[in-house]
């Protein structure tokens, strides 16, 4: 007897079941078969990378319209049985009526999850101003409620990754946008035991997501060990990907050399994976 795929709701109970303790990875595929792989090491849930899925359609990060990230759901979700977060980048609005309408866009395509950005793309002011900021991540829990609020709501201050490394600020901001709602708190580019140690005690009892998108000393007990509840990795498995093929046509264009496919993976085992269901 064929057993059932979980619903979109079983999969947004499970994700907010993930966020009420203990800590969990959640990895960043980029198209169906990445997610399928993922899905098969026992990844509890994943989370989209709006770098990754641009790269793999030859546009820079947050080079995609709405549109297409919307499909990219869909298709991600279709394609996996574990709870899906969206990098959802800014909302694709600087309005908050506008960040409202993407979001209810979002949740019919089935995400578990989804993070609102506080970035304007405008290097002369790359953030917004706080009360702009909080009034789009107020937008975003009006429209997950109105669709019945199961969707969890992530927001993220961008600081560190727009050139305002500033502890402070970040952790102001992320206190803010618990209070505007939203169910979880990440501010990318943070390094140190500490800076995550403090973001933690900062929003407690919110939950925090950590980015992890380079070779660290840390590993994930370690990260666990600070309060952090979920790690994602944001772009790294795609340029890790992305570095493998370009090594290896390198090789092929410059040297007339296969040894690139020395590290390539069985193709009887990818089909496989990819009949299997």
């Amino acid at each position: 007897m064929t057993q059932s795929r979980p619903t979109v709701a079983d999969k947004r109970r499970e994700f907010q079941r993930l966020h009420e303790s203990g800590c969990f990875v959640i990895p960043n595929p980029w198209d169906r078969g990445s997610a399928r792989f993922l899905q098969s090491l026992g990844f509890k849930a994943l989370a989209t990378t709006s770098a990754g899925f641009a790269w793999s359609k030859a546009r820079p990060d947050n080079g995609v319209t709405r549109d297409m990230v919307i499909a990219h759901l869909q298709e991600i979700v279709a394609a996996i049985d574990v709870p899906l977060n969206a990098d959802f980048e800014s909302g694709f609005a600087a309005d908050a009526n506008g960040v409202a309408e993407s979001v209810r866009l979002a949740i019919d395509a089935g995400v578990a999850g989804l993070s609102i950005e506080d970035s304007t793309g405008d290097v002369t002011r790359p953030l917004y101003d706080i009360s702009a900021a909080v009034e789009r991540i107020g937008a975003a829990r009006r429209a997950i409620d109105e669709k019945g609020g199961e969707t969890l709501l992530v927001g993220r201050a961008e600081c560190f990754l727009a050139g305002r490394p500033d502890l402070d600020e970040a952790i102001a901001r992320l206190k803010a946008y618990s209070n505007a709602g939203a169910d979880c708190l990440y501010a990318p580019g943070l390094r140190t035991r500490e800076q995550f140690a403090a973001v933690v005690a900062a929003v407690a009892p919110k939950p925090v997501n950590a980015l992890i998108g380079w070779p660290s000393e840390l590993k994930v007990p370690d990260i666990a060990a600070l309060g952090v509840r979920r790690i994602s990795v944001g772009g790294a498995l795609a340029r890790t990907a992305w570095g493998g093929f370009m090594r290896a046509a390198k090789l092929l264009a410059e040297q007339e050399s296969f040894a690139g496919f020395h590290e390539a993976a069985s193709g009887a085992g990818l089909n496989d994976l990819f009949t299997a269901r």
